[in-house]
């Protein structure tokens, strides 16, 4: 009677539950009743609506298993559902799927690793299928949980350990391919789960035994990857960074950061560089430059100067894949943050004596390998945005000063030495030029020699610099390439040759030269006239050179080894010029000259000495006969068919000729306002004596006279003085208004020729010129010609 009751009960129980009793053998270990299994996968593919109802029994039977331990059967469930789940694609697959994933979570929850790696290979399958409609209330947040703890699996058996770190790694990767693309589901870059997922990922990656950085990984052939946690953790990385919008990366980069931090993985920088790589690798290209932004707004956080430097160094291997992709404002920005950055650690250095070495170096490569992938005319923009930070201090300056000036020049020459110039005129822009030049006179020694250092690098466009390096005689064992002096370079050197040739002269007047300088400013000059190398620029050449040894010879700054390597340095220039435009009349006289001082005086010849042990007899000034001669140099210009236009004194001498036509301007502002008031007194001849150098200036009873006229000067102009002044000024204005063009022409046309006066005025002086005569110059009493001292009033 009770068994046929219980047959009874049975047959009254719904069909679908009979299905699910029927895929259950009598013993696990039989497996699923594939026939039956068969049966159900029908009658749900037939009745949709049945399918959540399924679900729920399907989860009930496998609760109740996994809690009497029955593991067999649990795993017997979990391979139907999954089945099912494959077979049914339905508009009512979202009912099935909430009781798939209890299902998985419940597996989950439990402590044996083998229902946890079953569940996870559940979700993945799960993760894979592309659902038709998305589900709005389904959360995953459980799952970013428990798949990143098995992440950090410390279970004690190895294999064990590292297949539930496995399994946390591919449940992470398929929470991210379910939920990163659809918008309408939950948002996984949100901090809270981000958290979790990227440290459990950087986990299992820095337990590689070594790390390999490839530009891309295949993911499609899974070879090596599922039983390997950090390949497998670094595919995921990956993936999740491809997957990245712009508003997105930082959700990602920021627990990054956080990781290295809390963890001390950026010493040693591999695994970070690592790491990072790996990022800029996988980041879609155009938001590369979020990556370097994120990383150059870390820098300084509050750490000590070793990490600091280890970041900097990680910037310095990353930043070169964000100069590609980066355009307009974007590249300033970045050379602003590490100027910025630079500058901070130099006050950093400058307050207390810190090891800030290293981030600096590290700084300053990153500047240069950002500089190396940008195009050239971004890198002159570069070099000219990092001249305007420099400070422009001349003689003594503050410590921090000095040193930033020195680590932005640093910058500068790694700038300098990615770009490749073409003509020095695009090299060279007037802005950028001129801010070098103001900087070759630093205080700093060394900062001088720095600066010669760029100029070496944006002038070297055939690779001279280093046969050029030290000053000599013998070139004809160096192998210098020497090419043809183009139209657009010796355009360039006819505007700025003069303020480049005065200010290298400049430089080598300072009494804290040393050897390092003077061979820098002589490099900076045979590059000079190896690129230059034309008749057109032959006597600038020589005219610097002559100037060179007068300074020697007659500046009491310089010291007797200072004087000594300067003579080197312009006999060594001297020997470089009929090498570079073969000119044997001069190659002669300087062989002689080379013949003579060997004989008698060779510390007028390179190599230049840090110190020089000399008698008075062996100074350079008690040899006159062994000095470059003006004018046996004009004729052996001459003797080579080259028109000599050297003139006798040093054009360079003397700091007011810094600015060429400061004479003419000083002149000029002399002769307006109040002065001209004086000179319109009684005793007209005050200032024309005043302003003529050798005209003595007649007294007696003149003293009285200027008084008055300072006084009258002070006071300013009378009111009759006034009136006619008006009355001057509007018969002017009738008369251009009125007369006739011939009228006027011949009212203004001046009563002499500027030069016959100016030659009329110099050939009157008594007194000795204002300007040393060079060696071979003019004899004593010969006057000198006016373009002497306005050389702007004539071309030549």
């Amino acid at each position: 009677m009770a068994q046929g009751c219980c047959g009874c009960c049975s047959a009254l129980r719904p069909r679908y539950k009979r299905l699910v009793d029927n895929i259950f053998p009598a013993s696990p270990q039989d497996g699923l009743v594939k026939s039956n299994m068969e049966k159900l996968t029908f009658y749900s593919l037939s009745s949709p609506e049945k399918l959540d109802r399924i679900g729920e029994y399907l989860f009930q039977k496998a609760s109740r298993d996994i809690y009497r331990r029955r593991h067999g059967f649990v795993i017997i469930a979990m391979e139907a559902m999954d089945q099912l789940l494959v077979a049914c694609h339905s508009q009512t697959l979202n009912l099935f799927v909430e009781s798939f994933l209890k299902m998985v979570q419940k597996l989950l929850e439990s402590t044996d690793p083998q229902l946890q790696i079953l569940a996870t290979q559940s979700f993945v399958r799960f993760a894979n299928i592309e659902e038709d409609t998305p589900s709005y209330h389904r959360r995953y947040d459980f799952f970013v949980s428990k798949f990143s703890a098995m992440c950090h699996s410390n279970h004690n058996d190895k294999p064990t350990r590292e297949n539930i770190r496995l399994a946390g790694i591919q449940g992470l990767q398929g929470v991210i391919r379910k939920t990163v693309s659809d918008d309408l589901v939950e948002n996984i870059w949100e901090a809270q789960h981000m958290d979790k997922i990227v440290p459990s990922l950087l986990y299992n990656m820095q337990t590689a035994e070594k790390y390999e950085t490839v530009s891309c990984m295949e993911t499609d052939t899974r070879d090596g990857l599922d039983d390997d946690p950090p390949r497998l953790a670094e595919a995921c990385l990956r993936e999740l960074v491809g997957r990245a919008s712009f508003g997105h990366i930082r959700s990602v980069l920021r627990p990054v950061l956080t990781h290295f931090d809390r963890h001390e993985l950026w010493v040693p920088t591999e695994f970070a560089v690592h790491t990072f790589k790996i990022i800029m690798f996988s980041i879609q290209a155009q938001y590369s430059y979020s990556v370097v932004e994120a990383l150059l707004q870390h820098l300084d956080a509050g750490v000590g100067t070793r990490v600091r430097a280890a970041r900097a160094a990680v910037l310095s291997s990353i930043v070169a894949f964000a100069a590609g992709d980066s355009v307009g404002p974007s590249v300033l920005e970045i050379i602003n943050n590490l100027l910025t950055n630079l500058r901070a650690s130099v006050a950093r250095d400058s307050e207390k004596e810190s090891d800030e070495k290293l981030y600096q170096e590290a700084l300053i490569n990153a500047l240069g390998e950002f500089a190396d992938h940008l195009p050239d005319f971004q890198k002159i923009d570069i070099m000219m945005f990092i001249v305007s930070k420099i400070p422009n201090q001349r003689g003594k300056g503050t410590k921090a000063d000095s040193m930033l000036q020195s680590i932005l020049l640093k910058s500068l020459l790694k700038v300098g030495s990615t770009y490749r110039t073409t003509e020095l005129s695009k090299a060279f822009p007037a802005a950028f030029l001129d801010a070098l030049l103001r900087l070759s006179g630093a205080g700093e020694a060394a900062t001088r020699a720095l600066l010669q250092r760029i100029l070496h690098t944006l002038l070297d466009r055939r690779g001279n610099a280093a046969a050029l390096a030290a000053p000599t005689v013998d070139y004809a064992k160096l192998g210098l390439i020497v090419e043809k002096c183009s139209r657009p370079d010796l355009i360039f050197i006819s505007k700025h040759g003069y303020a480049i040739f005065s200010s290298l002269y400049d430089g080598l007047q300072l009494e804290s030269n040393t050897a390092e300088n003077v061979c820098a400013i002589y490099t900076t000059l045979a590059l000079l006239c190896v690129e230059l190398a034309s008749e057109e620029t032959v006597c600038d050449m020589l005219q610097l050179i002559l100037s060179m040894q007068q300074s020697a010879l007659s500046n009491p700054v310089l010291s007797t080894a200072q004087a000594c390597r300067v003579h080197g340095a312009a006999l060594a220039l001297l020997a470089l010029v009929p090498h570079v435009l073969l000119l044997p009349a001069l190659q002669e006289y300087v062989a002689q000259i080379i013949e003579a001082r060997r004989e008698e005086a060779p510390h007028l010849l390179p190599p230049l000495l840090e110190d020089y042990d000399l008698s008075p007899s062996k100074m350079p000034n008690k040899l006159p006969y062994l000095m470059i001669d003006q004018m046996a140099l004009a004729e052996c210009l001459k003797a080579c068919g080259v028109e000599a236009r050297l003139q006798p004194a040093a054009p360079y001498a003397g700091a007011a000729l810094a600015q060429r036509h400061s004479w003419v301007e000083a002149g000029a502002a002399q002769g307006r306002d109040s002065l001209a008031d004086i000179s319109a007194g009684p005793n007209a001849e005050l200032d024309s004596a005043n302003s003529s150098p050798g005209v003595q200036r007649h007294c007696g009873g003149g003293e009285s006279v200027s008084l008055e006229a300072l006084r009258r000067a002070a006071s300013g102009p009378s009111e009759a003085e006034r009136r006619e002044a008006e009355r001057r000024r509007a018969t002017l204005n009738d008369t251009f208004r009125t007369a006739p063009f011939d009228h006027l022409l011949l009212i203004t046309q001046p009563k002499y020729e500027i030069k016959e006066k100016l030659e009329e005025i110099f050939n009157s002086l008594s007194e000795e010129p204002l300007l040393g005569v060079g060696v071979g110059g003019s004899p004593a009493g010969k006057p000198t010609p006016c373009t002497k001292y306005f050389p702007e009033l004539f071309l030549y």
